[in-house]
């Protein structure tokens, strides 16, 4: 056991969950035998306390470097402003340029609010929504953050957000006098969506533009129309997708347009800075209801923001992750293919991911991640793509994963029992409580 899981096991005792976030939990990769902590990351690399080098071809910081870590030109920004000062009694310019930068790549809207994390860019985004349409009921698609307004769906009668990323969430300290406020439908199930509109009083439409598959018989366009007709707001949450596959939101792959718009994740290669994004008879919206926060105002986050959106720009960024994700793809369906295995792959190519069409799942998934952790890897069953990921890195990931994939193969034809090859308990699938 190395100096990362000895903390790890510090800090289930001092930190609820053991993590800030769920997806970093080292149960969602290897129980008792993850890194779980980093001493360094650069490029594609991350160090962990031991010193041991790994290459993360994994989740990048969860989709937020798409640069790659440490990036040069971003970095040398930030120490600037660090050397200049991040917070005063007055307010940051760089606020204002980033402004005027957003306000340009989004012709179709006019005003920008700033925070700091995707869960308070959704939530302002539903404050200034239902302010603006003087309507409390929301129907949404996708996943939207931890807040009250999104986990109160929950409350409705059932597990109504386990088709929205994540099963099992407890809506336990969510006041229940939110029941029915909330109501979720399937991507793709236009009929579902308007029967949800004409049977409530629905002010906001909020949805993911997409993440495991694309719209189909024009169901974008028609979500559009829908809301313009019953004057909804629609708002397009591109907090993931953002900066994925076009140079800002993915919708304009689909020519429509929203209302409001969600960025996070990339526009700060790392450093936190979200921009809730929309049109002006929406936005003042915001003017009408309170929302205000201190650390809203640091200097760090936009400064990040501006220099990465230039960096971006000029490399064309987008076409270098999804050209890495697509060749990503194409290995594992040729390594499955080889090995006679039968994997299914999701998600946009730049966020790709497989997983294996058997009963053992899970368990293969934790094996691929334990041997793959052995050769140098941070691996799991996910591929976040980043300008650092080179033909070399990808390569040598292929031939690690080929001798494992021919593993699993005996598996599956019980030559081999998959229990007896792991090392530790398998991994989670989803939210599980850790005491």
């Amino acid at each position: 056991m190395g100096k990362g899981q000895e903390l790890y096991k510090k800090a289930k005792t001092l930190i609820p969950g053991g993590t800030m976030l769920l997806s970093k939990r080292p149960e969602m990769f290897l129980p008792d035998l993850w890194p779980s902590y980093f001493s360094k990351a650069k490029g594609c690399k991350v160090w962990d306390l031991d010193g041991k080098e790994f290459t993360d071809m994994s989740i990048m910081g969860i989709g937020t470097n798409s640069l790659g870590y440490g990036n040069d030109e971003v970095d040398a920004a930030v120490i600037e402003t660090v050397k200049k000062g991040n917070m005063s009694t007055l307010n940051c310019p760089e606020e204002v340029y980033l402004a005027e930068k957003l306000m340009e790549m989004n012709p179709w809207a006019d005003m920008v609010r700033f925070a700091r994390s995707g869960g308070e860019a959704n939530s302002i985004a539903i404050r200034i929504a239902r302010a603006a349409s003087g309507k409390d009921q929301v129907a949404i698609c996708g996943y939207h953050g931890w807040h009250d307004w999104y986990l109160s769906a929950n409350h409705n009668g059932s597990d109504d957000l386990s088709g929205h990323l994540i099963p099992g969430l407890s809506p336990l300290g969510v006041p229940k006098n939110l029941k029915n406020t909330v109501f979720p439908f399937h991507y793709n199930n236009y009929e579902e969506l308007v029967s949800i509109v004409e049977n409530n009083d629905i002010g906001v439409i909020k949805m993911e533009v997409l993440r495991n598959f694309g719209p189909e018989d024009n169901f974008l366009q028609k979500v559009r129309d829908l809301a313009t007709q019953k004057n909804i707001v629609l708002v397009f949450d591109e907090c993931t997708s953002g900066f994925r596959e076009t140079f800002g939101g993915i919708f304009k792959k689909f020519g429509v347009e929203p209302d409001i718009t969600m960025f996070g994740k990339t526009i700060g290669n790392g450093y936190a800075l979200t921009a809730v994004v929309g049109r002006k008879s929406v936005m003042e919206a915001a003017q009408t209801t309170f929302i205000s926060s201190t650390f809203w105002t640091e200097r760090i986050g936009p400064t990040a923001a501006l220099t990465t959106l230039g960096v971006m720009e000029k490399m064309k960024s987008w076409e270098i992750i999804t050209a890495a994700g697509n060749k990503m793809r194409q290995g594992w369906q040729k390594l499955a293919d080889s090995h006679n295995l039968s994997i299914t792959i999701a998600g946009i190519p730049s966020l790709s991911t497989y997983g294996f069409n058997s009963k053992n799942a899970l368990a293969y998934k934790t094996y691929v991640t334990q041997e793959m952790l052995k050769k140098g890897f941070l691996a799991s069953t996910h591929f976040y793509a980043c300008t650092e990921h080179k033909e070399e890195h990808l390569n040598s990931y292929f031939e690690a994963l080929d001798g494992i994939f021919a593993v699993i193969y005996k598996c599956e034809s019980e030559e081999f029992k998959i229990h007896d090859l792991l090392e530790g308990p398998i991994c989670h699938g989803g939210f599980n409580r850790l005491n």
